[in-house]
């Protein structure tokens, strides 16, 4: 992972914790969407998570590339640019982000870009243009969000407005799942039993890093 290459997303920013969401609060949700919409979403990650699934089994996602899982998309720039030392700027517009995912967050006031993603992942690679050309002939949604630069500062670009990505946050996942049922804890590590998935879900690497 070097300064100049792209940086690039494949699937959608928070769509696994968004069907998670669905699942544990259908009857609230129906009491705003139709039970066919919501199961639109259940539809696409399913549908995406299958597509990620069968692409990283034949070694496509191995060296620079990051899950977006406990903690988002923002938590994995952030680990994938400390594992490496190395800065990035990106563009929270160019992530790849479902309706579906921003009309739930927004019913539970929750961050998309902090919500557990699941089968997403943002890598490093040369050819971003490429890269993103290949992952859509294999149904993956994706996206060249920004760069990797010199330096370690690690750079946002909201609207017009530019800032420092901060330090990993607890997912948002965490407000609306009861916090006795953590299955998508479960789901990324293994039944460990919760306090063990809590610490396992630290989110932030301890390799590096400075706002």
């Amino acid at each position: 992972m070097r300064p100049g290459q792209d940086l690039v997303t494949a699937g959608y920013a928070g769509l696994k914790g968004t069907s998670i969401i669905v699942r544990q609060k259908r009857q609230e949700l129906e009491e705003r969407f139709a039970s066919r919409y919501l199961d639109s979403i259940l539809d696409d990650a399913q549908r995406i998570e299958e597509a990620i699934k069968e692409s990283s089994e034949k070694g496509l996602f191995l060296e620079y590339w990051e899950p977006a899982a406990a903690g988002g998309i923002l938590t994995a720039i952030w680990n994938l640019s400390g594992s490496c030392r190395v800065g990035v700027e990106f563009s929270l517009s160019r992530i790849p982000v479902l309706q579906g995912t921003i009309e739930v967050c927004e019913i539970f006031g929750l961050n998309p870009y902090r919500l557990y993603s699941g089968h997403c992942w943002v890598g490093a690679v040369d050819n971003g243009g490429q890269v993103v050309e290949q992952l859509r002939e294999k149904r993956i949604p994706a996206a060249v969000i920004g760069r990797v630069t010199k330096g370690i500062a690690r750079l946002v670009v909201n609207d017009k407005e530019t800032g420092y990505l901060n330090r990993p946050q607890p997912d948002e996942l965490e407000r609306v799942v009861p916090g006795d049922s953590l299955d998508w804890l479960n789901d990324l590590y293994g039944n460990k039993g919760l306090e063990q998935n809590k610490e396992a879900a630290g989110y932030e690497r301890k390799d590096f890093g400075s706002d």
